[in-house]
């Protein structure tokens, strides 16, 4: 399965009052797997950006004077993420602004028409009632490293969340002898591996190992009836 995760920011918090989207960030994932590809732009929006927004993520107007319009990009990044299943936090915001471009620029898209959404922040909520569910608290509940997001970016977001998604969906993804160290239940942060490393190497048991297995298996079939490994061996 094909999923995005997916983060906006923008000039302030409502569509309906004239704000508009000015960067986009998105990952991808491939069966759970990040693949490398990612989506990440910065809009023109055509209008001030609010002193309130720029305090959250430091993108001010003068930067964005020269960057495209929605116009200019709004068919590659459809293209991107039509037919994924889109990940966001607190969806119905990026949602609602991005339907909001689409129909500024005279588009009949709308996200819902063309993508599953999940809503990382309903995830959140359900599995941690009463408990912060931002992604910083999430960062520090899963052991997720964010200590580069001093402000808000729709990159570095989309990064962070992915790994925060498939900590919070996958369960526990390493054996922790040290639980509460590395934070709640003792899961430390994420270390990638790189794409293009070596495959491990398989070591074959020797002759001798697997006589002394099949000895075992003899003394426990005999103690307590036929064993599983019997039934992966007739298989």
């Amino acid at each position: 399965m094909r999923q995005i995760v997916l983060d906006t920011e923008t000039t302030g918090i409502d569509p309906a009052q004239g704000h508009r989207i000015i960067e986009i960030g998105c990952v991808e994932l491939e069966e759970r797997q990040l693949t490398g590809r990612h989506y990440h732009v910065y809009i023109n929006p055509q209008r001030e950006v609010e002193a309130e927004a720029i305090a959250v993520h430091g993108i001010t107007n003068e930067f964005l004077a020269d960057k495209p319009i929605f116009k200019d990009i709004v068919d590659e990044f459809f293209a991107f993420i039509k037919g994924a299943e889109l990940v966001i936090h607190n969806a119905a915001f990026d949602v609602g602004f991005i339907n909001n471009e689409f129909a500024l620029n005279n588009n009949e898209w709308r996200v819902e028409q063309f993508c599953r959404v999940v809503d990382t922040l309903a995830v959140a909520r359900a599995k941690h009632p009463g408990q912060k569910n931002n992604l910083d608290a999430l960062c520090k509940r899963y052991g997720v490293d964010n200590s580069n997001r001093e402000l808000h970016g729709a990159l570095l977001d989309a990064e962070i969340l992915a790994d925060v998604y498939l900590l919070m969906t996958g369960g526990q993804t390493a054996l922790s002898l040290d639980a509460g160290s590395d934070g709640e239940g003792g899961i430390s942060a994420i270390r990638r591996l790189s794409a293009d490393r070596p495959p491990l190497r398989v070591i074959r048991a020797s002759t001798e190992e697997r006589e002394a297995h099949q000895a075992f298996l003899q003394v426990v079939a005999k103690a307590s009836g036929k064993t599983v490994w019997d039934a992966v061996e007739a298989d």
